[in-house]
């Protein structure tokens, strides 16, 4: 889009399920009918947009709705994204523990408290497993904000520590991950609610993600992105900034997107796949912390994007999800079990013949194992049989 195209352009606006429109400086977190907030599609980047003088996520600022003059920025994004040999095939891995906080979750909070702060926030209040958690402490603290963070009393307990090193107050919830976030609904009638499930601007940030993988790969799309699921956000921050791509012309089709999550908490591979909710019974503790949720704000939106992808999805057992662990870390790569999900779920797809040999396939790998040293320390203490 040129310089007279930009200015014909419709300007940015939320909008929720039912359709109804918002301004971008609305304060709000969900429409009127009770639904997740978007933003209206901007238009896909051009090489020559990217900031190449930039080394964070900014870069691509022409593509966020936020005005880079009021970033805040810990200089995340640009992670590696390495090739190695992986069931005789050659698979790109993309380490996202290289953000400031080890997650990507650095990536939509960088965007969001960025918004926040620019309408004159002082103070958030956020929900998470733990990752979300510490993002949102960190990048609140870069912004002089006071940040409370509501956290299931499982956690792990580095994490917890993170997010309280960061200066953010911290309030344990005994229960599911979303009974916690129920809770953090109630008290959103206090304070600011910034929680990166509902928050239309974190998928904004989280989409930078394609466009590194875009970028990294000669401005050609992979064949396949295989990522961990809980909430979503990497699978349809992948399909928006594809579709963008794709919209301008920058790629020649949408890479299919193949998602992972633990077998006892996959509503949204059991979406894609048909099974009944609920019908796996009683919930399971999983060792993949990250992605136990029972029910994911933007479930349809989810599921839509993998349908739009051609892709598919897969529910991991998991003794799968511990042996992708041991096979990460036998490649040196030492990744917390929430992110390894991605790897199984690479390995299903080989097996299958979906992930064929000559594609170019990526792996998103979400999160480092120190974040989770008790989880890692069950894997590696067991016996390997």
């Amino acid at each position: 889009m040129d310089a007279a195209e930009q200015q014909d352009a419709p300007p940015l606006h939320l909008y929720d399920r039912s359709g109804n429109r918002y301004s971008l400086d609305d304060p709000r977190w969900r429409g009127e009918d009770g639904s997740p907030l978007a933003v209206s599609p901007t238009a896909g980047l051009r090489p020559d947009q990217i900031d190449t003088a930039e080394r964070s996520l900014w870069r691509y600022g022409a593509a966020l709705p936020v005005p880079a003059g009021h970033r805040v920025s810990l200089g995340e994004g640009c992670t590696p994204m390495i090739p190695l040999e992986w069931s005789g095939r050659r698979i790109h891995f993309k380490l996202e523990w290289f953000n400031p906080t080890s997650s990507f979750k650095d990536r939509g909070v960088s965007v969001m408290i960025s918004h926040l702060a620019a309408h004159g926030a002082r103070r958030v209040l956020e929900d998470s497993s733990g990752n979300g958690g510490a993002a949102v402490a960190a990048y609140a603290a870069a912004a002089g904000m006071h940040a409370k963070i509501i956290v299931p009393a499982a956690t792990s307990a580095a994490k917890i520590l993170q997010a309280r090193a960061f200066g953010a107050e911290i309030e344990l919830v005994g229960g599911s991950r979303d009974e916690v976030s129920a809770e953090a609904m109630r008290q959103s009638e206090q304070i600011p609610y910034a929680s990166h499930n509902w928050h239309p601007m974190f998928i904004q940030g989280t989409k930078t993600i394609a466009y590194e993988m875009w970028e990294s790969l000669g401005f050609t799309a992979p064949d396949n992105v295989v990522l961990v699921a809980g909430a979503g956000s990497t699978v349809i921050g992948c399909d928006l900034a594809f579709g963008e791509l794709l919209g301008a012309g920058r790629i020649e089709k949408l890479p299919r997107l193949f998602v992972g999550q633990p077998e006892h908490w996959a509503a949204i591979a059991d979406a894609v796949n048909g099974v009944a909710p609920d019908s796996r019974g009683e919930r399971v503790a999983t060792i993949a912390e990250g992605a136990s949720i029972a029910s994911p704000v933007r479930l349809p939106e989810a599921v839509g994007a993998i349908a739009r992808s051609r892709g598919a999805a897969y529910a991991v057992p998991e003794d799968e999800i511990r042996g992708a662990v041991r096979a990460l870390a036998a490649r040196g790569l030492y990744a917390e079990p929430t992110s390894s999900v991605a790897a199984a779920t690479l390995d299903h797809f080989i097996a299958t013949g979906d992930i064929a040999p000559d594609q170019t396939t990526v792996v998103v790998l979400t999160g480092a194992g120190l974040k989770s040293a008790e989880r890692m320390a069950a894997v590696f203490d067991e016996p390997t049989g």
